[in-house]
């Protein structure tokens, strides 16, 4: 979840369509024609599914991810799909609402029956209906949130989460405070879930509890937009800088307040909340254009993909389906560029047989048992390393705590940047 998760669910498309394209190898017949073989898998399609905030309090930032993944299966099915399977990409608007989750999960389980869920999006959400996926033994894949809760894999085997965990970031981003920001005055402004109190976690871990007063720890819950009393309690705390797990309206919402009420700490924001595109955006539409970008100078925040528009250090090469997916959908925001980054990574196990032996050649030795089996197994081995592509590390899943690490290690050697905006 967040401003990257566009950049995010780009990386996990292609592996959740290398990860199909092994399950599909599993499923042919002796004669090499395809079969139907699992819930969602027939012999021309396999379909997967997600909920997604296309509107509400979330969908700005994140409304564009759904439309990024779908542009890229799109270009795959016209390259003749998985091993001659089309993807079919189910998607419905939760509008970041846990009991909408719950009843658009049920939906696509046992009316579209799909194969597997696909980077559903939202910690609070995808909490309401983990359990209700796992009970079903649905491949639940690459969830867009960084909750330490999807790395409990003796609770929730079936389910993979995808990006760095909050705590981490957080302790990325109390390192740098540390370094960079040391003798001044430290607030929190997070949201009242796992997404903002993981955060918190690993910022008091690096920075220490005691450091921060409860008067400068200020939290929000998404359904109410007033963010004028946090603001008005970390002003009067002294806080000279602000450090925030917040969606990227919410972001908006406390710099604006913050302007409004001439208070300017330095904002320290978790990559979730601080797409630069989307915070412009939001700025304008919030003050009915009376501010914008400008707001934007001096913040401070992580990446572990490319910033869009990022020129100082391009790709060697450039995909094709980029081209097809920014043609197809909206500006080429972090939203997008994640979009992208998770579809890549769904498909990977399609590459040549020369590239990706292990998984594929794991994939076949449990051909006789239930796919969607064979699909977890494939993501416990620790042989599949999914490959590196433009803007994509290269990632695998530990069978004992599903901990992303080499994702987390990019995020070590260049954890944050500085962003300076023009009005």
């Amino acid at each position: 979840m967040g401003g990257n998760a566009l950049r995010i669910r780009g990386i996990a498309i292609v592996c959740v369509a290398g990860l199909l394209a092994a399950c599909g190898s599993s499923t042919s017949s002796d004669n090499g024609t395809n079969t139907a073989s699992a819930p969602g898998i027939t012999a021309t399609t396999i379909t997967i599914g997600s909920t997604q905030p296309l509107t509400g309090r979330a969908a700005p930032g994140y409304s564009e991810i759904s439309a990024a993944s779908s542009a890229y299966f799109q270009y795959l099915n016209a390259k003749g799909g998985i091993f001659g399977r089309t993807i079919t990409y189910t998607y419905y608007d939760d509008g970041y609402n846990p009991t909408n989750t719950a009843s658009l999960t049920r939906k696509l389980i046992l009316e579209d029956k799909v194969f597997a869920l696909f980077s559903a999006l939202g910690t609070p959400t995808h909490q309401a209906v983990v359990d209700y996926i796992n009970a079903q033994k649905v491949p639940d894949l690459f969830v867009s949130s960084g909750c330490n809760c999807w790395n409990d894999v003796s609770k929730w085997p079936w389910t993979f989460g995808w990006q760095p965990d909050y705590t981490i970031e957080g302790k990325i981003l109390g390192q740098y405070v540390q370094q960079s920001l040391s003798g001044k005055k430290v607030g929190y402004f997070f949201q009242n879930d796992e997404f903002g109190t993981d955060g918190v976690k690993g910022l008091d871990a690096q920075l220490g509890a005691s450091s921060v007063p409860d008067a400068a720890r200020q939290n929000y819950v998404p359904t109410n937009t007033n963010v004028k009393p946090q603001i008005a309690a970390l002003q009067a705390s002294g806080a000279q800088v602000v450090v925030a797990f917040s969606i990227p309206a919410f972001t908006a919402l406390a710099l604006l307040a913050a302007a409004g009420s001439g208070y300017h700490p330095i904002w320290v924001v978790s990559n979730v909340g601080s797409d630069v595109t989307t915070l412009t955006g939001l700025l304008k539409a919030f003050s009915g254009g009376k501010a914008g970008g400008q707001l934007l100078g001096g913040m401070v925040t992580d990446t572990y993909l490319p910033l869009p528009g990022n020129s100082s250090n391009p790709p060697a090469t450039v995909p094709a389906y980029m081209a097809t997916i920014v043609a197809s959908t909206v500006a080429a925001d972090g939203s997008v560029i994640s979009g992208n980054t998770v579809e890549i990574v769904v498909i990977q196990t399609n590459l040549p047989a020369e590239t990706l032996q292990q998984p594929r050649r794991a994939v076949m030795q449990t051909r006789h048992r239930r796919v969607r089996h064979n699909l977890v197994e494939v993501l416990g081995d620790r042989s599949h390393v999914l490959v590196d592509r433009p803007g994509i590390v290269v990632q695998h899943y530990d069978q004992a705590l599903r901990l992303r690490g080499n994702i987390v290690q990019r995020l070590k050697r260049d954890p944050v940047r500085k962003r300076g905006i023009a009005a």
